[in-house]
């Protein structure tokens, strides 16, 4: 069967968020190993995003400076983006695991596709599809599954680490729509750079400034840092982006449930955590969400070339 270009760019799109997914998933078992060995959440947070907005800046500097260039009336809504919602993701996140389940925790989170699904229906104004919403419904049933949510006694819980966990929802859900808006007119790349840039910058105004870079970690815990920093960070993140890029921010979100499901099967390969039937059925959930946002081939909803600078301030202006 011949593959148009958009069917093609299309199945593009899910393959980046997938391995965005698994990127996170990997990250995941690092840090789990760093916090066995001292070191806090709050630290990794500053070292995670610090050292991903460095990464990105050496890699600009070799090879494609141009990704630099942005407009001068841009900086406030980078500003935003990386003050506001990449710095929020970090915070919020963080603090639902020290104060709750960390299973809970993750559920709380994956509620993003839900927001975002909410927020273009209300704000948006696009009519809700079926198919749509069903993927929503099965990929977070499928996440209250998989991280054994059912197992905690909501009751019992902290009620600040409750609110922390659906605000780092809500911030997820705020990323990947203003980065979706950002694409309109910059590559993710761009995007990316600047979101962690900013958000880096919170993080060492409002945590002390390069206070987890000068703990003493071992060469193998630095070895860690770095894999967080580039593979579990900036490269899954602009990955994530791009795949926004090419399928919208709501499928985007529903396919990154794959996050919990492979973080799941990696635990139990190397970690010797068992799943039970019940959280393989959440699995089979998600990736069964997933299959059904890929069958749905009417209105790929790609957004434009960032090459075509003529058809992107048409598109800008008319959101305007």
């Amino acid at each position: 069967m011949v593959i148009s270009r958009s069917d093609s760019t299309y199945k593009s799109g899910y393959l980046y968020v997938i391995l965005a997914a698994v990127l996170w998933a990997v990250s995941g078992s690092a840090a789990k190993f760093l916090f066995n060995n001292g070191v806090t959440s709050f630290q990794l947070a500053q070292l995670r995003i610090t050292v991903a907005a460095c990464v990105l800046f050496l890699w600009f500097i070799i090879n494609q400076r141009s990704l630099f260039k942005i407009e001068q009336k841009d900086i406030f809504y980078f500003i935003i983006l990386g003050f506001g919602a990449m710095a929020l993701v970090q915070f919020t996140y963080l603090l639902a695991i020290s104060k709750i389940n960390v299973a809970a925790a993750i559920l709380l989170q994956y509620l993003a596709p839900s927001f975002i699904a909410v927020y273009t229906i209300v704000f948006n104004r696009e009519k809700p599809e079926l198919v749509t919403l069903t993927a929503v419904i099965l990929a977070t049933g499928g996440c209250y599954l998989v991280v054994g949510a059912y197992q905690v006694n909501v009751f019992s819980m902290n009620k600040a680490g409750i609110l922390s966990g659906i605000l780092s929802a809500a911030a997820f859900a705020w990323y990947s729509l203003q980065g979706e808006y950002g694409m309109k007119k910059y590559s993710p790349w761009t995007v990316l750079f600047y979101a962690m840039f900013f958000g880096a910058l919170a993080w060492n105004i409002f945590y002390p400034p390069l206070n987890a870079f000068i703990q003493p970690y071992s060469f193998y815990e630095w070895l860690w840092i770095l894999y967080i920093g580039t593979m579990g960070t900036a490269l899954p993140f602009g990955l994530y982006l791009k795949g926004v890029s090419l399928i919208r921010s709501t499928r985007a979100s529903i396919t990154a449930t794959l996050e919990p499901i492979t973080a799941g099967l990696i635990s139990y390969l190397f970690l010797n955590e068992t799943m039970e039937l019940l959280q393989m059925s959440g699995g089979v959930l998600v990736i069964f969400s997933i299959i059904l946002l890929q069958l749905k081939k009417k209105d790929h909803n790609i957004l434009p070339d960032v090459n075509q600078s003529s058809k992107v301030e048409d598109v800008l202006n008319h959101a305007k």
